[in-house]
């Protein structure tokens, strides 16, 4: 008796114990009220990393859970190993959980010293790079669930998605391209699979928030898919087919069946102004970042529940 008596005492004392273990589940004590950090694109001007840095040294200042960056590259810097593996570096030093959402900039026109295209080989060296575990870089890391850990979908990697507070929070692999489909013959084999997983990806997402009783989901892509959009009433264009239609459909309604607010944060590499403000429609709300970083502020306790910081104070959505 006295020996089983020690055993539970033991097992209690390890369960107790075992969430300080490792790295932090962000979900773990989060406050109601949050800001979180999404840096853009930084790579205007070129491979220069000054923007990128300065973006990292002003999240740090800043009273933030985490920080998501949109793109590690410009369209026309090198889509080589040793860049890969420097923009990890100059990602891992900050000192905020950091977690990487690809950009169309980063793989989608990569191309060989032939000039040929490798984009799908180039994306599975960034999977490799940057998603080869489920921690988020930054000196202070956060445990990331994968779509990779679905056997189905075990490349997608870059597809992740953590708690905190009374929000889910995840990436989606959207690049800004169209979605980068292809209207050629026979070159649509990686949107018509990726499109699949992500399809997936969603239902699951919405299904946990949902089961969880969350106040709230984020997803951030590098492609606005247009939640806010009218419909034309036909997936087809006479110039082009949207690569974004199919996701942009689920997404709506998978939003009415969730009684939370949801929130999609794109990066759009300065293609059109800064937001002053989250858009919303219902309980669906769209933000676009264009350029340097943003904060965006998280309250339970009242209305909106995301709501679009800066430095003249609080811009409001609704």
């Amino acid at each position: 008796m006295r020996g089983q008596a020690l055993a539970l005492a033991g097992a209690l004392l390890w369960a107790l114990a075992w969430p300080c273990a490792g790295a932090p589940k962000a979900g773990h004590g989060a406050a109601n009220t949050f800001s979180f950090g999404v840096i853009s694109h930084s790579f205007q001007s070129g491979p220069d990393e000054t923007e990128l840095k300065r973006a990292i040294r002003e999240t740090e200042q800043a009273n933030l859970a985490f920080v998501v960056a949109t793109g590690i590259k410009g369209g026309a810097e090198a889509c080589s190993d040793k860049l890969y593996a420097q923009r990890k570096s100059v990602l891992n030093q900050s000192r905020r959980p950091m977690i990487v959402a690809l950009a169309a900039s980063d793989w989608c026109e990569c191309k060989n010293s032939m000039g040929r295209p490798v984009a799908i080989e180039r994306l599975s060296r960034l999977r490799d790079v940057f998603f080869g575990d489920t921690m988020s870089l930054g000196e202070r890391k956060i445990e990331l669930t994968r779509l990779s850990s679905n056997a189905t979908f075990r490349s997608y990697a870059e597809n992740a998605h953590w708690e905190y507070g009374r929000v889910l929070f995840a990436t989606i692999n959207l690049p800004a391209d169209n979605n980068r489909f292809r209207p050629e013959a026979g070159r649509n084999g990686e949107f018509e699979d990726r499109l699949v997983a992500n399809r997936a990806w969603l239902k699951r997402l919405f299904g946990m928030a949902q089961r969880r009783k969350l106040d709230g989901l984020v997803l951030f892509s590098d492609g606005d898919v247009g939640v806010m959009r009218e419909e034309s009433g036909s997936l087809f264009s006479p110039q082009k087919h949207d690569g974004f239609a199919e996701i942009r459909h689920q997404i709506r309604a998978l939003a009415k069946k969730f009684p939370g607010k949801i929130l999609l944060v794109d990066a759009q590499d300065g293609a059109k102004p800064a937001a002053q403000a989250i858009a919303w429609r219902d309980n669906l709300a769209h933000v676009s970042v264009s350029s340097n970083w943003a904060e965006i502020g998280v309250d339970a306790r009242s209305a909106p529940l995301f709501t679009l910081k800066g430095t003249q104070g609080e811009r409001h959505g609704r």
